[in-house]
């Protein structure tokens, strides 16, 4: 009887304490662009930045989402590139992160879900008849694979994923799955920092690393419902790849990784290309000296290249001469 209580006692205490996720309120108005913010249906503002060439000049648009505890900002070099190239660049804070309302939280996956789909709607809209392109790095490349597996998909006309986030639970091992499973109930507001020595290579940028080490809007502190709210979306993610190829039929996808990826683990890598259909028309481009933050590396210049050109057109060879055939792996 004692252990019932103590068993009971404890259920009690982990119900207590489950993830928290910052749920978006409901419909008030039409969601619009504004000049430096995107205003969705519930009147959450995600900040936003615009890099465009003059009207006359634009060729198609360019909408990135940035990766976890990230922000818009990951995407300011790149932007003027591709405005160079002729497309116009919507980067947006996504909820939680950067200079957004409840950063730190998480705000669920169908919110993010839901906001990339109206906000693409939003760019198509504003550039009507011009080709809009998705790209998502990391973590919002598996907001990017989440949206292209939804009902209904979201409505771009092409699609990058570089290096996107798939680490979920059925490649994680257990003794990272039950951890996150026990804190995220227990300790939930709990705030974590890399731990020192880690020997993980994000990118050979060094400069630019040591940069996001001293910048305000990057979280350097992550709570572990966040986390938890993270490995929930990477697991959507993956368990959609195999259905997704009526979709990529109809939007062309490019996936980008570099050789020297050292923030998803091999398995993971592996597990995304063997999941995706093979029949389906996707391409794939490996970087010889790419690691996970491909369009911030030393040598981004060469993927953010492939990137416009995809994106101005999905079938014309990339310039880096990078692409693989899907059955080469990684």
């Amino acid at each position: 009887m004692r252990l019932s209580r103590i068993g009971l006692l404890f259920s009690l205490l982990l119900a207590a304490c489950s993830p928290h996720v910052e749920l978006p309120g409901p419909s008030v108005m039409e969601p619009r662009i504004e000049a430096d913010a995107l205003i969705m249906a519930d009147g959450y503002r995600l900040p936003l930045r615009v890099v465009s060439p003059e009207a006359a000049e634009v060729k198609g648009a360019l909408v990135a989402l940035h990766g976890f505890n990230d922000y818009s900002n990951a995407f300011a070099e790149q932007s003027k590139a591709w405005s160079a190239a002729g497309l116009a660049v919507y980067a947006y804070d996504q909820r939680g992160f950067g200079a957004s309302e409840g950063r730190g939280l998480w705000h669920g996956d169908d919110a993010m879900v839901d906001d990339l789909r109206t906000t693409v709607r939003l760019v198509k809209d504003r550039h009507p008849n011009l080709p809009v392109t998705i790209i998502g790095e990391s973590m919002g490349g598996a907001v990017v694979l989440a949206a292209l597996g939804a009902e209904p998909p979201v409505r771009a006309d092409r699609a990058v994923l570089s290096a996107p986030a798939v680490w979920g639970r059925a490649v994680m091992p257990w003794w990272q799955r039950w951890p996150l499973w026990f804190f995220s109930r227990t300790t939930p507001w709990l705030k974590l920092r890399p731990p020192r020595g880690l020997k993980i290579k994000p990118s050979d940028n060094i400069k630019m690393l040591r940069a996001l080490g001293r910048d305000p809007y990057f979280i350097h502190e992550t709570r572990v419902d966040a986390v938890h709210g993270l490995v929930g979306l990477m697991d959507r993610a993956y368990d959609g790849i195999p259905r997704l190829g009526p979709v990529i039929e109809k939007i062309p996808t490019l996936l980008l990784l570099g050789a020297k990826e050292d923030v998803l683990p091999g398995r993971t890598v592996d597990a995304l290309l063997a999941r995706l259909p093979q029949d389906a028309p996707w391409r794939y481009a490996l970087y010889d000296s790419g690691y996970h933050m491909l369009t911030r590396d030393l040598n981004a210049d060469i993927v953010i290249k492939d990137i416009a050109s995809f994106a101005l057109d999905p079938s014309a060879p990339l310039p880096s001469g990078q692409e693989r055939d899907k059955s080469e792996g990684w």
